[in-house]
């Protein structure tokens, strides 16, 4: 690459959410789950990371636990030419380290794996045995240090962030991470609109569904591509819309290259009307009772 910093060209179109400190973060950013696991891919994972910047997409989020850092380390090499302060960077910690014993080695070791020295966002990926009141207090303690300007959690159900919201310092949460997508609609019924009363927004991992029957059943689906053709877009591009309509959701899709993280940046510019919304919940209703968290 020519030049010295990487021009990011797609910014004026994004979407944002609203964190509830009142930062604006972008409402489709770039997962990164599965990457770097296959060194033949790495300059084609770099591009389409860098691709995806260029584009708007500045929030990546990432996780220690993603091939044990390598994906954090894919990241580091891709942002290397971006300005710090045009990115939104998110990792997760695991349970087991998220104690006093160990989560400030996890950080400062994902920071520099990602090159940088701090990150915008420091989720705990699930619950484990650490008490949740330990660890509010380190993240609490991480900020102080300036190694993370914020937290949240990710795979929290309803009581578990009731709970959460009970510990000191546990309502400084300003994210919850699930799985989100238009198959797989169990939050609505209870935990969004939760979250919503607090103004804490979801960031909706998988937003395409894994790989497999159903996100083929997604992308096959009558009713999305319905919906597809009325908009002129891709079915995939109906199903990112979707999961963004509310404009309370950030969703974060992993692309396998260039052309397909540009595709997903389209999905920006569509405006879901109520029709369409109906015409979606046809083949995929919105849940009517309490359904257990979904985390495939």
């Amino acid at each position: 690459m020519e030049s010295t910093e990487l021009d990011i060209i797609g910014a004026d179109c994004a979407r944002s959410v609203i964190l509830p400190d009142g930062t604006a973060v972008p409402a489709l950013g770039q997962g990164t789950w599965h990457l770097a696991e296959h060194p033949s891919k790495r300059s084609r994972e770099i591009e389409t990371l860098q691709t995806g910047v260029r584009l708007g997409m500045t929030l990546i989020d990432t996780a220690e636990m993603y091939g044990e850092g390598t994906s954090e380390k894919l990241i580091g090499e891709a942002i290397r030419q971006v300005p710090r302060e045009k990115l939104f960077l998110v990792s997760k910690v695991y349970p087991h380290n998220s104690g006093r014993s160990h989560i400030f080695e996890s950080c400062k070791n994902t920071l520099k794996r990602l090159g940088v020295s701090s990150l915008d966002l420091y989720l705990l990926h699930w619950r484990g045995r650490v008490p949740l009141a330990e660890t509010v207090s380190c993240m609490e303690e991480l900020i102080r240090m300036g190694l993370i300007r914020r937290w949240g959690v990710s795979n929290f159900d309803l009581e578990d962030m009731k709970e959460l919201w009970k510990t000191p310092g546990g309502n400084r949460c300003a994210v919850n991470q699930v799985l989100y997508h238009l198959g797989s609609r169990g939050i609505e019924y209870d935990l969004i609109p939760w979250m919503d009363s607090y103004h804490v927004p979801v960031m909706a991992y998988c937003p395409l569904a894994q790989a497999g029957t159903l996100r083929r059943g997604l992308l096959e689906s009558c009713a999305v591509k319905e919906v597809a053709l009325a908009h002129n877009a891709a079915p995939a591009q109906i199903l990112l819309s979707f999961v963004m309509h509310s404009g309370k959701v950030i969703a974060i899709p992993r692309a396998s290259s260039p052309e397909h993280v540009s595709e997903n940046a389209k999905s920006r510019v569509i405006e879901l009307t109520q029709k369409d919304l109906e015409t979606l919940s046809r083949d995929f209703p919105p849940p009517r009772h309490k359904v257990p968290l979904d985390m495939q």
